[in-house]
């Protein structure tokens, strides 16, 4: 009776034992005291921490989770971490260059992809409208109070064919808008596509050379992986239309700049947006800023004022999740890479 008497007082005794003892520490980099404080009050589940990048070593050993960044130093010291959540689309830095560790290890790793769409596939228009409508070059007469309507070609969307490498959250909101402008649009992903009414086609890139002949534009949307390095090179060039465009918004590493300086040169390409280059940044001197007919901006196409609002949903979102132990969002695939 006595012992059973104990045994009842135990159970009820773990049954109230303070939630703290069953929190989850959550380590969070990266954003401002007030983002910090409203993930802590979204998430009573979880223990939220503020730290600075500096600090995130000394912090990690009994850390569940971070939220910002990670490296090969923090997997190896966090023995307890079974998520990481990144802000970026992007994954490469953490997998494939600097980080084995958390490549091969068991910890879950979410990043910003599908959040970062809208505003990517803007920039994408923005870059491929200046060159079609011919701003970049009326923004030069303007400062110098000039009039010269009818001097340049202007060139119409409709009808146009635009290939999309990548039809992930980045590439799936540019074929939106390219079907809103009243272009044919084809997709190149390696995964199976569900039917959407904004893509008429989808090819693996093992057809990419296939497809290529039939651009107007060329978006370069996906991301770098050692499957995607330089998937438009010389030939992938040589094989476009003459007098086509070609935009990069994802990584620069996706295609192959002395090829693209060429068909430049060569005036194969009627222009080129990139918003990113390899090498990043763009040094000075480098043939790219010659060309009139190219528009570079400095890796700037995930800037937003709607970006900041989708990312904190998708931490706070997260975080319920990791506490209940429900399936996370935008899990990457860390063999893959995307």
């Amino acid at each position: 009776m006595f012992r059973r008497l104990i045994g009842g007082i135990a159970l009820l005794l773990l049954a109230n034992m303070p939630a703290a003892a069953q929190r989850k520490k959550i380590l969070v980099t990266g954003l401002s005291a007030e983002a910090v404080a409203e993930l802590q009050a979204a998430s009573p589940g979880a223990t939220i921490v503020g730290v600075q990048a500096n600090e995130l070593l000394h912090q990690v050993s009994d850390a569940d989770a971070i939220i910002g960044t990670i490296n090969p130093e923090l997997v190896r010291a966090g023995k307890k971490l079974q998520w990481v959540q990144i802000g970026s689309a992007g994954v490469e830095r953490y997998l494939h260059l600097s980080s084995p560790e958390l490549r091969d290890s068991r910890i879950t790793l979410t990043n910003g992809k599908i959040i970062q769409g809208p505003e990517i596939a803007d920039h994408a228009f923005a870059l491929l409208l200046t060159l079609t409508r011919g701003t970049n070059r009326f923004l030069k007469e303007q400062s110098q109070e000039e009039w010269s309507r009818g001097r340049y070609p202007l060139i119409e969307l409709k009808d146009k064919t635009a290939v999309i490498l990548g039809v992930g959250g980045i590439g799936s909101q540019i074929a939106v808008r390219a079907t809103a402008f009243g272009m044919n649009v084809i997709g190149v992903d390696p995964k199976d596509i569900p039917f959407a009414p904004f893509l008429d086609r989808v090819v693996r890139p093992d057809r990419l050379d296939s497809v290529l002949p039939e651009a107007d534009v060329v978006f370069v949307a996906a991301p770098h992986t050692p499957e995607s390095d330089q998937m438009m090179g010389s030939r992938q060039f040589d094989l476009m239309k003459k007098d086509s465009y070609f935009v990069a918004v994802s990584r620069g590493r996706l295609y192959s700049m002395d090829a693209l300086v060429r068909a430049l040169d060569s005036r194969k390409l009627a222009g080129a947006g990139v918003d990113v280059t390899d090498p990043e940044p763009l040094p000075k001197g480098h043939p790219l800023w010659k060309f009139d007919n190219v528009v570079i901006t400095p890796h700037a196409a995930g800037g937003s004022d709607g970006i900041g609002g989708r990312r904190i949903a998708l931490f706070k979102e997260n975080i319920r999740r990791f506490v209940a132990g429900e399936p996370l969002l935008n899990v990457v695939d860390k063999q893959k890479g995307y």
